[in-house]
């Protein structure tokens, strides 16, 4: 039992066999998960491939095929005529519904692993070591590390708390943030909104940070058992996805009534009854795109699986397509646009700078002083308080931190001087902190040693300045004066300016906890730290890319406005003359005001998270589509608002990490731009699939349709239309969709995501290819039924050779339709390998039904002479000719 918050942290600890020090072992670790399985919600029970493949026969069209297979089975046997045909037809209803269970349980298979990797994880630690891992890997005994903006990963019973806020909502329904303490020891019947020493699976940490050992996982957590009431299956459908199926639906109404006309023509004409029913049936499952949303769904889950080789999770279908019409990046500068590897380059005490040697997170180096001198003891105490005011961990092994960078950068610089955080923490013991948060722009933890209790504050300088009243000089306090003041902003301006980014440092001693929040005042300056954090050398060229692809890039950072326009002029992002706007500035401005502004400025510094939001919104209300980056809690409402919110994989808490589209596995900006350029690519796939297949079932439907008004024989039989929408209407629509990218697709401008997908052009080029289609086939039935009507079996060579011309038709015509802009002779023609496949096979299909005799007379076809099948050859290249004249027309087109 769950009963924890009744027991003191050292039973806990026993019970639960644990250490809160070491952590579990991996072997232990790994023998609880074989018994207690995996650290996740059971939702609703996955579809079987059973009631998959059923699901596939609710399509009405379909009903009525199978319905009117069944009649004509009836009247077959009543007749003596045999059931062959039937039999055939409902066994190629069978294979679509096997091909579009494939499809389908590949798109599920492919969310379902995008899912697992953006779960949340959590920080834990394993045999002493502080380690990463997936949220879903964890055990009860686990020891876990909770910082803000992070979620819960398993029910916990908390081992430490400080200032430690959690946001219960989700399981409580409590409003305002419950405040923790881990001492706490608590009834067993406790309520569970009161149980103020666990924190529960779901919920989200708003403020401070604590640590605890997980007592409860999956299913046995308090969110488990609201799970199991529950029975949530949420299906996604796109934008794209409910025009293409509105779409579909128009086009099934316009088909059925062309339908029904053939059908009225046919009884005029004269042709049996069973047979034009047939015909017709067969041609409006044929020609309805009924499976136009089944192929873009897969189209845009294998784009998510793609985009996930450039560093970039996609979390939701909407955001492939959104991707694609980006007409602004709003960026984060630090580890975005940067490398995100802080280094101190410079230390300044009051009057004097230093520079200190290395780079990156090695702690070669040192802090230069002048031949034969020595380190002085402000720059000594300004080390020594940044590394105790600091969460950051340093792995000195791999050279790695785990936290924030910034903070990692000082335990760098305290390693290169001898002052490791291990020792300095076991000499001045933590005993209190005030996190930092982007209002006070402050962090400052309490310390104790030798019963003398002292605080640390590091921040932005001007902050720290404000809240000073005395400063460190050669080992002595003494009052601060306007004069040092003048002299350490000045040198924080200059510092700036180089690009650097500065933090100050102060210290006090303090007599008792008391009155907490004041004890940010009267503090004592020790010194500036300087670091930088150098752009990316990938991000410039890729800001270039963005311009000519008509996305504007826009720097939306908290860095001081000289740091932040030094980086943005470095990336091209800022140019000379052009102005920055500061938080305060942003402030005083209107919304109107604002929306002018965001037109021209590309930077924007010392910005809040209100201040975030409100820029989001102005570029919204300018018509501009926008992404916007973010790491932190605060930054899940700017997030929420953009139309593509992208959190950062590494650095970003699992809240911005919820509230995003897409997430960084690499926070790296350029990711950002390829995600874009996946996301037209994707786009423009959808369209060259759109355009194959509705002019392959336009073009049908003309044959039939010319055939009847022209008075000729049926020129395809039932078996015919459904061989032909299963082998050339499906397989090549699924290659098209994975074709590269074209080159040039970022030089276009973004696209209108609410213009129609079949647009004018697009109109043009389906008129063409299904008329010349059409054409093609019909002409090719015309000189067979004309040159062998008085033949034995010449009806089905005229058939055969129809049969023939309009498959190879449609496959030639499928690597026309590889560019919708470039001739056919301008792409590299069998660089799509999945095409060169399908064609193959479908190639080999046809050789088949046409040349092996027993299916000569299951598929109504007759083996072609090399002359009949030369002519049927040269009829199949009119299509491909009217969709490089479409190009041609369309090029010319606005």
């Amino acid at each position: 039992m769950n009963d924890y918050f009744s027991k003191d942290i050292r039973e806990s600890v026993r019970e639960l066999k644990t250490d809160l020090l070491q952590g579990l072992s991996g072997q232990e670790a790994q023998k609880r998960l074989e018994e207690n399985g995996h650290n996740r919600l059971q939702g609703a029970a996955e579809r079987t491939l059973f009631q998959l493949f059923a699901e596939q026969f609710k399509d009405f069209l379909v009903i009525i095929l199978i319905v009117a297979a069944i009649i004509s089975m009836v009247v077959g046997i009543v007749q003596g005529e045999g059931i062959i045909d039937s039999l055939v037809i409902i066994a190629i209803v069978i294979v679509n519904a096997i091909i579009g269970v494939n499809q389908e349980t590949k798109a599920n298979n492919a969310l379902k692993a995008l899912k697992e990797m953006s779960s949340p994880q959590a920080k834990v630690i394993r045999n002493g070591d502080i380690v990463r891992m997936s949220s879903d890997e964890l055990v009860t005994g686990d020891v876990v590390i909770l910082d803000a903006g992070d979620y819960i990963p398993a029910d916990v019973r908390l081992a430490e708390s400080f200032n430690l806020k959690i946001d219960e909502a989700a399981i409580t329904g409590e409003s305002v943030p419950v405040e923790k303490n881990c001492e706490s020891i608590l009834p067993d019947d406790a309520p569970l909104g009161d149980r103020v020493n666990s924190a529960f699976m779901g919920t989200v940490i708003t403020y401070g940070r604590g640590k605890g050992i997980v007592s409860a996982t999956g299913m046995e957590t308090q969110m488990g058992n609201i799970a199991a009431m529950l029975n949530e299956s949420v299906e996604e459908t796109t934008p794209l996805q409910k025009k293409l199926d509105s779409l579909g639906k128009v086009l099934g109404i316009v088909c059925i009534a062309v339908c029904a006309i053939i059908f009225v023509l046919g009884l005029l004409h004269g042709d049996e009854l069973m047979e034009i029913f047939m015909v017709s049936v067969s041609l409006a499952v044929a020609a309805i795109p009924e499976g136009l949303t089944v192929v873009v769904t897969v189209i845009l889950s294998m784009g998510m699986q793609q985009m996930v080789k450039s560093h970039a999770i996609i979390k939701r279908l909407s955001a492939v397509e959104t991707l694609g019409s980006t007409t602004v990046i709003c960026s984060d500068k630090t580890g975005t646009l940067t490398q995100n590897k802080m280094t101190v380059v410079k230390v300044f005490d009051h009057e004097k700078a230093y520079d200190v040697t290395g780079t990156g997170y090695s702690r070669e180096g040192s802090v230069t002083v002048e031949k034969g001198g020595r380190l002085s003891s402000n720059i000594t105490e300004l080390i020594k308080g940044a590394v105790l005011c600091n969460d950051a961990v340093y792995d000195i092994e791999k050279s790695q931190i785990i936290g924030d960078p910034t903070e990692g950068a000082m335990l760098v610089l305290g390693e290169k001087i001898g002052l490791s955080k291990d020792r300095l923490n076991e000499e001045y013991r933590r005993v209190q902190e005030i996190p930092f948060d982007s209002d006070r722009k402050l962090m400052s933890t309490f310390h104790e040693k030798d019963g003398e209790l002292t605080i640390y504050t590091k921040g932005a300088p001007d902050e720290i300045l404000k809240r000073c009243t005395y400063i460190y000089k050669d080992g002595a306090v003494s009052e601060i004066t306007e004069a040092d003041r003048r002299k350490i902003l000045e040198a924080n301006l200059s510092f700036a300016k180089g690009a650097l980014r500065v933090l100050g440092v102060a210290s006090k001693a303090v007599d008792t906890l008391d009155d907490f929040d004041s004890q940010e005042k009267s503090l004592t300056y020790l010194g500036l730290m300087c670091m930088i954090d150098p752009p990316r050398e990938e991000v410039k060229p890729a800001v270039d890319e963005c311009r000519k692809a008509g996305i504007r890039v826009k720097m939306i950072t908290g860095d001081h406005k000289i740091t932040a326009s030094a980086i943005a002029g470095d990336l091209g992002i800022m140019s000379p003359g052009e102005e920055a706007l500061e938080g305060a500035e942003i402030q005083l401005l209107s919304d109107e005001e604002l929306r002018e502004k965001v037109k021209t400025v590309n930077v924007f510094a010392r910005v809040s998270p209100e201040h975030k939001v409100r820029l989001v919104a102005a570029c919204k209300a300018n018509g501009e589509i926008v992404a916007m980056t973010g790491d932190g809690v605060n930054d899940a409402p700017s997030l929420k608002r953009a139309d593509i919110g992208v959190a950062m994989g590494i650095t970003g808490t699992d809240v911005s990490k919820e509230a995003a589209d897409m997430i960084l596995t690499d926070d790296n900006f350029v990711s950002i731009v390829h995600a874009v350029e996946e996301g037209r690519t994707i786009y423009n796939n959808i369209r060259k699939v759109v355009g194959y297949l509705l002019s392959c079932n336009i073009g049908e439907i003309l044959l039939i349709f010319l055939a009847m008004l022209f008075n000729l024989p049926m020129p395809l039989m039932p078996i015919h239309l459904l061989s032909i929408n299963l082998i050339t209407d499906a397989f090549p629509a699924f290659a098209l969709g994975m074709e590269e990218r074209e080159p040039g697709i970022m030089d276009q401008k973004p696209r209108d995501p609410n213009e129609s997908i079949i647009d004018k052009k697009m109109r043009v080029a389906v008129a063409m290819q299904s008329l010349f289609l059409g054409i093609g086939a019909l002409t090719a039935f015309y000189i067979g039924h004309i040159s062998y009507r008085d033949v034995e079996g010449g009806e089905t060579i005229a058939r055969t050779m129809c049969f023939v011309a309009i498959i190879l038709g449609e496959l030639f015509r499928a690597y026309s339709n590889r560019s919708e802009k470039r001739s056919i002779f301008g792409i590299r023609l069998l660089s799509n390998t999945f095409l060169n496949k399908c064609v193959i096979a479908s190639f080999a299909f046809l050789v088949v039904v046409v040349y092996v005799p027993f299916l000569n007379t299951i598929f109504s076809t007759a083996p072609l002479t090399l002359t009949q099948l030369s002519e049927a050859i040269g009829f199949a290249v009119v299509p491909t000719l009217g969709g490089e004249l479409a190009k041609l027309i369309t090029k010319r087109m606005k």
